[in-house]
């Protein structure tokens, strides 16, 4: 942003006096800055500063600070002139100061780094023309940022596959009706009327008790096609679309199935093909979720150039980090329907994020009236009310400066403006009546087990994902060559035999030869490994949870981990505590006190064996295991720090498994354990499991698995 300099800036009378005693009384920038610092000041008696407010007071004290050293520059002024505008500028500093402090999410806006908008720079242009400055041409003119699309060009790329799927259907087929009526054509009493605001208000002004969910049909048919039931609340939710709903905040709390709500969604509206744009921790476990709900729909995942993606698949699943670089495509691509998952990710409208999924939903908006568009997260609100608007402006509902289509026929059909006692209370439930819908475990706590355990495969990239593949492989090879050793020794075995006996021997010597000599690369290590691999992101996605739900219990075994998953949440902004085993019993008596009785810490980051029994951790109800135990029973007591006696609400425990490694089979194997156990004491008709130590049964499904993959 230009500066205004001492000589071009300001016109002076021209006269050797002054026509009066104190400068800028009535006229000059002072005045206009006063304006602009008490509406900043009286929006924050109200609550959150928003909107243009927000803009007033980052341009203000711009001005200030400007003004504060232009005064004390021009050498035209006199020394007491001088100390008057100081002492002027003081006092609206002060002031600024006070509303900060009041609405603190205000002082971001003075960082020296402090984003500058298009619109504040043609306020602050605006304030200083108002008050008679002289300004440079280049100061007048304020040329816009170009949209990040046209920016990030050289990043762009189209797959081969796009292109392919662009010439087999050049032609995407018109949806004439979505001409028939402008999306921002309504006209009435309140055309003129500043609503964006008000809107947010209504927020926190006109909750009048109620709950922010839309009503919602009653439950019906809950067979999927994947053989799968719908719980009751999943089945309200898909009952809407298809009585033709089709905009959607969508903010269950996580464990409630927002996942298999949108897919049935979009398979109730035909809205394929679906674009599914999320958080890259969760984009493998979309992929499963897929393959779960709607078997017979091809998900494709976009990764890095795109370069495996199939374009003739019916769902696209993108992560936000790469959107960058396909942005472009995606924008003119023939979707039918769109999911944001995590959509708080897209809240901060100057990220690159938000600007391209706000780039590729208007392109869907403007090609079909009424395409499927749902907003995913449990916490649609992080730090200010003015958080919803970019959910809202995805879902089509308002755009940067007014409510749009149907959003302002239901808030003039409540008869009231905002100057109207009611009207907050009754604009609230027009937004909400648009498409958000809410509800938490123990609103629906009849429909979901007490009980769960949900798995969130991960996809090990990078360095450290080579390292395990390499490592995983070399195993595989070792086994194989021992298990052909011994084959060879039988002289007449037929090729292609597979012998179960000889493949659990295999696998029981190398777990002998391990605990002889752990230096190499053996199921031991490369568990380690694995565990280290997925510090990370298991930290990243207990982070999303706890802001989602509010406290999060972390369990992991190596130390490792548990040091990389601290460092992840501090760097976050998640306050924690811990239970390790070097800690005294007072120490881990105020570790779990403070996680129990501290609202500010989030998360407790507990040692697999250190916390595994003896503890009493309900003040959560969420689990994440970040590593997999070697047994089903140390599974089990983790959870049950949480799934005790005086917990009120179900509880779900979040495995971390690294897909297409051994993890994935070890906890097919828990499961097979945990099994058997309920076949043996439970007296309940559960198949039988493996009966041998974890680590012989992961590695005879390993062998296993490379003796069938080289016969077929």
């Amino acid at each position: 942003m230009a500066q205004s300099g001492p000589t071009k800036t300001r016109s002076r009378p021209s006269g050797a006096k002054r026509a009066r005693k104190k400068p800028l009384d009535d006229e000059g920038i002072i005045p206009i800055l006063a304006r602009a610092v008490r509406e900043v000041e009286s929006a924050a008696g109200r609550g959150k500063v928003a909107g243009i407010n927000r803009t007033k007071f980052q341009v203000a004290a711009l001005l200030i600070r400007d003004e504060r050293a232009r005064a004390r520059d021009d050498t035209a002024l006199t020394p007491a002139e001088k100390q008057e505008i100081l002492k002027r500028l003081d006092g609206l500093a002060a002031i600024m100061a006070k509303t900060a402090a009041r609405d603190t999410t205000l002082i971001a806006l003075l960082a020296p780094d402090a984003n500058v908008s298009d619109l504040a720079k043609k306020m602050r242009r605006d304030f200083l023309v108002a008050s008679g400055a002289q300004l440079a041409p280049d100061e007048l003119i304020i040329v816009e940022d170009k949209p990040a699309v046209s920016v990030e060009a050289a990043k762009q790329v189209v797959p081969a596959s796009v292109r392919q799927a662009q010439l087999a259907n050049p032609f995407m087929a018109p949806d004439f009706a979505a001409y028939q009526k402008s999306s921002g054509s309504v006209e009435g009493r309140l055309l003129n009327w500043e609503l964006i605001e008000p809107l947010f208000r209504s927020f926190e002004q006109g909750v009048g008790g109620g709950v922010a969910s839309m009503e919602l049909p009653p439950a019906a048919n809950l067979a999927t096609p994947g053989g799968m039931n719908l719980m009751v609340h999943q089945s309200e939710f898909v009952e809407s679309v298809r009585a033709g709903h089709r905009a959607f905040l969508l903010a269950d709390e996580p464990g409630l199935g927002k996942t298999a709500e949108a897919l049935m969604a979009a398979e109730v509206a035909g809205a394929f093909p679906l674009l599914v744009v999320v958080p890259n921790v969760v984009k493998t476990n979309w992929l499963r979720e897929v393959n779960q709900w709607l078997p017979k729909r091809r998900p494709t995942v976009v990764h890095g150039d795109g370069v495996e993606l199939n374009a003739f698949s019916d769902v696209f699943i993108v992560n936000y980090d790469i959107l960058d670089r396909h942005v472009g495509w995606l924008s003119k691509f023939d979707f039918r329907g769109m999911v944001v998952d995590e959509a708080h990710f897209i809240k901060n409208k100057e990220s690159q994020r938000s600007k391209h999924v706000q780039a590729v939903a208007k392109t869907i908006r403007a090609r079909l009236r009424h395409p499927l568009l749902v907003a995913l997260t449990g916490t649609p609100l992080i730090n200010q009310i003015e958080d919803f608007r970019m959910i809202w402006q995805f879902l089509g509902w308002i755009d940067e400066k007014k409510p749009l289509g149907d959003l302002m026929s239901k808030l003039e059909a409540t008869g009231l403006s905002p100057g109207d006692p009611g009207f907050f209370q009754e604009a609230r439930k027009a937004v909400i009546s648009m498409g958000i819908v809410r509800r938490r475990k123990q609103d629906v706590a009849k429909d979901i087990p007490a009980r769960r355990i949900a798995d969130i495969p991960v996809e090990l990239d990078g360095e450290a994902g080579r390292s395990i593949r390499d490592a995983e492989g070399a195993l595989v090879s070792r086994l194989l060559e021992r298990y052909d050793r011994v084959m060879a020794t039988r002289g007449n075995t037929e090729p292609g035999t597979v012998d179960d006996d000889l493949i659990r021997l295999v696998a029981t010597s190398e777990v002998d030869d391990t605990k002889q000599d752990d230096s190499g690369d053996n199921v031991f290590t490369l568990v380690r490994k694995i565990g280290g691999a997925k510090a990370v992101m298991a930290a990243d996605y207990t982070a999303q949870l706890a802001r989602n739900v509010g406290k999060v219990v972390f369990f992991a075994k190596h130390i490792n981990v548990l040091d990389q998953a601290e460092v992840h949440f501090a760097s976050v902004g998640i306050k924690t505590t811990s239970i390790r085993g070097n800690q005294t019993t007072a120490q881990r008596s105020d570790a779990i006190d403070a996680f129990t009785n501290d609202d500010q810490v989030q998360v407790i980051v507990c040692s697999l064996l250190a916390a595994g029994v003896g503890v009493n951790l309900q003040a959560a109800s969420n689990v994440v295991l970040a590593e997999l135990s070697w047994t089903s029973a140390e599974q089990t007591q983790a959870i049950d720090r949480v799934h005790r006696i005086g917990q009120e609400l179900p509880v779900t425990a979040w495995r971390i498994v690294a897909a297409q490694t051994v993890d994935a089979r070890i906890a097919e194997l828990i499961d097979q354990k945990s099994g058997l156990a309920a076949r043996a004491l439970d007296g309940e008709e559960v198949e039988a499991g493996v009966e041998t130590t974890m680590q012989v049964a992961a590695l005879v499904a390993l062998l296993t698995a490379a003796l069938e993959a080289r016969a077929a």
